[in-house]
């Protein structure tokens, strides 16, 4: 059974860092409300979910996806381009100690889990504002003994790689050309967004989670032969959020 770790909303969200959007109000009712309802539809599609306790003292520290890289054999703790982000890779390698040997991204390397999308043995990395050169040398030389390949990618007008584009299974990616440099994904078969910040998705066996709110992508992605289910995450949103950024995978 896989398993999805989770992290409750920080009751500071309304603090967290913003880089591509303009600052406003979050209700941390709702949005903590909206995390729930993200945990139970993880369950529905049939993972077993880990919901640790939130941080007050880190805006942040719900997007649990930011401070690691999880993979069949390592978990690489990252560390994360926004300072205020990084006391939360301590918290997060606790979590995964039971189930990944560590090894850990050091300065003056940096490294969000946003900016890294897993395709088989591909891992391509963003270069973005979170994640830089230093960061992508420290993860290639930790997995590329387990058989995996790294390649740096482009990220211009988004926060992380996963904000232009996330991997759908069955060798197709969901691609924002005007974010991300598509060329990179040589192979593999390209669904072009239909709206700005709709790439984000999360592929869970043969369903799509994708945010509501992006009805004309949706559509692509059933055209082009997946099952897609949307959920209101929209207060989370306005952290710079998708719902791959809520939670790490764990097989």
């Amino acid at each position: 059974m896989l398993t999805a770790i989770t992290r409750a909303v920080s009751p500071a969200i309304s603090e967290c860092e913003l880089t591509f959007l303009d600052r406003s109000a979050i209700d941390y009712g709702r949005a903590a409300a909206q995390h729930r309802a993200y945990e139970e539809c993880l369950r529905e599609l049939g993972l077993h979910v880990i919901s640790l306790p939130a941080l007050p003292d880190l805006p942040d520290s719900v997007f649990v996806e930011d401070p690691a890289v999880v993979l069949d054999e390592i978990a690489v703790i990252a560390r994360p381009g926004a300072a205020s982000r990084q006391p939360e890779a301590d918290r997060i390698a606790e979590a995964l100690k039971p189930f990944r040997p560590l090894a850990r991204i050091e300065a003056p390397g940096t490294l969000e889990g946003g900016d890294v999308i897993l395709a088989g043995k591909d891992l391509y990395v963003g270069l973005s504002q979170r994640t830089n050169e230093s960061g992508i040398a420290q993860l290639a030389a930790i997995v590329e003994p387990h058989g995996y390949s790294v390649k740096a990618v482009e990220v211009r007008g988004c926060l992380h790689l996963k904000s232009g584009a996330c991997y759908l299974g069955h060798g197709a990616i969901l691609a924002n050309r005007e974010w991300v440099d598509a060329a990179a994904f040589t192979g593999y078969r390209i669904i072009d967004v239909a709206e700005d910040w709709a790439a984000d998705v999360l592929a869970i066996g043969d369903v799509i989670l994708m945010p509501a709110g992006f009805p004309k992508t949706a559509a692509r992605l059933e055209s082009g032969g997946f099952t897609v289910r949307m959920i209101d995450v929209s207060e989370l949103q306005k952290a710079e959020a998708g719902v791959t950024c809520m939670s790490l995978i764990v097989q």
